[in-house]
C-alpha cells in the first residue's frame, strides 16, 4: 500500500478516569455553577480589597505574628517569608479571578509592621500614642520608602505574574487623596480630606487593577501616611463600590473582644454602632469597623471583615453560598 493510501493514525486513547478524578470533577463543576449567579451579580461591579493585617501569614504558625489587626507581618525568618509569599500568591490569584468574571477589584494596602522593622535596622526607635505611630520627617521617609517601594511593589509583581493587570500608585499620585493632619503630637499621619477617584476610574476602564499605598499629601504637596483601613473605606464610599473588603487575621467580628466563640456573620449598622460603644471593637478592629459603617452609610452596598488567613478566603466570600467572617448591611 502507497504511503498516499495508508489509513490515517488513530489517535492515542484516552488515560481511564478513576472514579476520584470522576468525582473531584464533578465537584469542581458544582462549584461553578454555585458561583454562576455571584459572577452574574457582581460583573462590571467595583469591589475594594484592603489587604493587611496577618493576611500575609495565611497558612504559617504563630511565631512572627502581630497583634490582631495591626498590619501585615515582617516576614523576618524563612518559613515567616515563605508563608508569607504564598499567602501573597494566593491572594493575587483570587483577585486576578475576579477581574477574569468581570469584577472590578481595587486593591489598598498598609505595611506598618515592615515599617517599624526598617526602622529597627536604621536605629531609630518606633514611638506609638493612643495606638498612632509618631511620625516624624525621617520615618515619613520610611514609610514612603516600605510602602510605596516595597509592599506595592511586591503586591503588583504578585497579580503581574498573571499578565500585564496591575498598576501600583499611591495617594499622592493624581490628587488621589487630600490628606489633612490627624494631631500635631503625631507628626505627619493624616485623614482622608478629599478623595478624587478620576484617575481610579480611568484604570478600571482600561481593565487594570489599581493597587494604592496609602500615603496622601495636603494641598501645598506635604505628604502624611494615613491609616489603610480609613483610606479603603474613603476610595470604596467614592467610587460607590458594592462591596468593601477587609482581610484582616482574625475570623471576623466579635461581640466580645477577646472571645472567639462570639463572631457574628452578619451585623446592622445599629449592631456595629452598639460593639463601638461598649469599647469591644479595640484596636486594629476599631478603624475597620469605624470603616465599614461610614462605607456603608455612604452608600457602599455591602462591607466585609475576612479572615485574610483562609486560603482563598475573597473567593469564597464573593462565589459561594456560606461566606466567610462577617458582612456588614445597612
Amino acid at each position: 500500500m502507497s504511503g498516499a493510501d495508508a489509513a490515517p493514525a488513530s489517535p492515542p486513547p484516552r488515560p481511564k478516569v478513576t472514579r476520584a478524578q470522576k468525582a473531584a470533577a464533578q465537584k469542581t463543576a458544582s462549584v461553578l455553577v454555585e458561583a454562576l449567579p455571584y459572577i452574574q451579580r457582581f460583573r462590571g461591579k467595583v469591589v475594594v480589597v484592603k489587604y493587611g493585617g496577618n493576611a500575609l501569614h495565611a497558612a504559617s504558625a504563630d511565631s512572627g505574628r502581630d497583634a490582631p489587626g495591626e498590619g501585615f507581618g515582617d516576614g523576618a525568618g524563612d518559613a515567616d517569608g515563605s508563608a508569607a509569599a504564598q499567602s501573597l500568591a494566593s491572594f493575587a490569584q483570587d483577585v486576578v479571578l475576579m477581574r477574569a468574571v468581570g469584577i472590578l477589584p481595587v486593591v489598598v494596602h498598609g505595611g506598618g509592621p515592615q515599617i517599624g522593622a526598617l526602622m529597627g535596622r536604621l536605629g531609630k526607635e518606633t514611638e506609638f500614642r493612643h495606638g498612632l505611630r509618631v511620625t516624624d520627617a525621617d520615618t515619613l521617609d520610611i514609610a514612603r520608602m516600605v510602602l510605596v517601594g516595597k509592599v506595592n511593589r511586591d503586591i503588583v509583581s504578585a497579580i503581574n505574574v498573571h499578565g500585564p493587570l496591575a498598576v501600583g500608585m499611591s495617594g499622592e499620585d493624581a490628587n488621589l487623596i487630600t490628606a489633612a493632619p490627624t494631631n500635631v503630637d503625631l507628626g505627619f499621619v493624616g485623614n482622608v480630606s478629599l478623595v478624587d477617584p478620576t484617575m481610579l476610574r480611568r484604570l478600571l476602564v482600561e481593565g487594570i487593577i489599581p493597587v494604592v499605598a496609602t500615603i496622601g499629601a495636603d494641598e501645598s504637596g506635604q505628604a502624611y501616611n494615613i491609616n489603610a483601613d480609613t483610606v479603603a473605606g474613603a476610595l470604596a464610599e467614592s467610587l460607590g463600590a458594592e462591596k468593601l473588603i477587609f482581610l484582616t487575621d482574625i475570623e471576623g467580628l466579635r461581640v466580645v473582644a477577646d472571645d472567639a466563640t462570639t463572631v457574628i456573620h452578619q451585623a446592622s449598622l445599629e449592631v456595629i454602632d452598639e460593639i463601638v460603644r461598649s469599647g469591644n471593637a479595640q484596636g486594629g478592629m476599631m478603624p475597620k469597623v469605624e470603616a465599614c459603617a461610614r462605607a456603608v452609610r455612604g452608600g457602599v452596598h455591602r462591607a466585609h471583615i475576612l479572615d485574610g488567613r483562609v486560603p482563598h478566603a475573597l473567593l469564597l466570600e464573593l462565589f459561594t453560598d456560606a461566606g466567610v467572617g462577617t458582612m456588614v448591611v445597612p
